[in-house]
């Protein structure tokens, strides 16, 4: 109820528009708040704010970088570009690598980073490198948006300088971003250029303040060689449209069955990693292809279970469209029947 008042009471003191006509990515976003609220802001606006904020240079706009391994799963080594961290870690360029990135006013200790690092290391022996970028903790959600492209930036000169310099493969690389983090994964792909990272993957990649019409401000399928995105909160905290070169739409793509009301989309967002994770672990995510992305959002795509699955990693040759997804309401939420 908070929610809606708060939603309420501020577009009625700054848009001409009827609420019912206020729709995301369409004439505007709804920005979350600090206190899990949402402000209306409509297109203009947003364009003059987010162009109005210059980021800071120092130690508020560091990107730094974590190393897991099996050797060390719990306790990161974090790595820069400079031969002697990479050299007295535990890298090792004949072991595919993943990169991880959290969104908004995440770290790069949180639950995320922990459950898909874990969910790799299981798999076998991987550098799995976290991702932790300062200005994701400002308070504004819009500051962090704008940090958004030099974060991406420097995650793809970090990818580039181990592919250089210390043999890292692109060819079995992985970028996997949540939320604001999926587009950092964008522009880090942007970065190295020319379709080189092999595979992103995009964990209910964030709409507020992004806009489907341009793709070369967000993550987009033209960003690495396969881009996949697990869309669970769309029209909220996600997209609802596809961005990826497969897209896959879980219970419908916009709310996630045992989350309750969910009217701030918390739960429903968050899913997204602990289905990723669990994808990763169990290869337990059956999918319905569907002709389009509405039938998707609509569930009107027949049951016959397709033999694609959600993060497999064959799926970066042959797999593209739309996908709808039905899950269990808790853990474990796979389905593969």
């Amino acid at each position: 109820m908070r929610v809606v008042i708060a939603l309420s009471i501020f577009f009625a003191s700054v848009s001409a528009l009827p609420f019912e006509e206020l729709a995301n990515d369409e004439n505007g976003w709804f920005v979350p708040q600090e206190d899990g609220s949402f402000e209306w802001m409509n297109i203009t606006h947003a364009e003059e704010l987010l162009e109005s904020i210059v980021p800071v240079e120092g130690r508020s706009n560091e990107v730094s970088f974590y190393l897991y391994t099996q050797q060390n799963p719990t306790e990161g080594q974090q790595i820069t570009a400079d031969a002697s961290t990479i050299e007295d870690s535990h890298f090792n360029k004949d072991h595919g690598t993943r990169f991880v990135i959290h969104g908004w006013k995440g770290r790069y200790t949180d639950s995320m980073n922990v459950d898909i690092t874990n969910a790799w290391l299981s798999r076998g022996d991987y550098n799995v490198i976290v991702v932790n970028w300062d200005r994701s903790l400002s308070v504004d959600y819009a500051m962090s948006v704008r940090a958004v492209p030099g974060a991406g930036t420097k995650v793809g000169e970090m990818i580039e300088y181990l592919h250089e310099h210390h043999g890292m493969s692109l060819e079995s690389l992985k970028v996997i971003g949540h939320s604001l983090g999926a587009h950092v994964a964008g522009y880090a792909g942007k970065q190295v250029g020319d379709k080189r990272v092999h595979t992103i993957v995009g964990l209910d990649p964030a709409l507020p303040l992004f806009s489907y019409d341009t793709p070369e401000k967000r993550l987009s399928s033209e960003d690495a060689f396969y881009v996949e995105s697990i869309q669970t909160n769309g029209g909220v905290k996600g997209f609802v449209k596809p961005i990826g070169k497969a897209t896959f739409y879980v219970s419908g793509g916009k709310k996630q069955p045992g989350c309750g009301v969910d009217l701030a989309g918390t739960c429903s967002h968050a899913r997204s990693v602990l289905y990723y994770a669990e994808a990763v672990t169990k290869d337990s995510f059956g999918t319905i292809q569907c002709q389009d992305y509405q039938a998707a959002l609509d569930n009107k795509c027949g049951s016959t279970f397709s033999s694609i699955r959600v993060a497999e990693d064959r799926n970066a040759n042959n797999v593209e469209g739309y996908f709808y997804v039905p899950v269990n309401s808790e853990a474990p939420f796979g389905k593969t029947e």
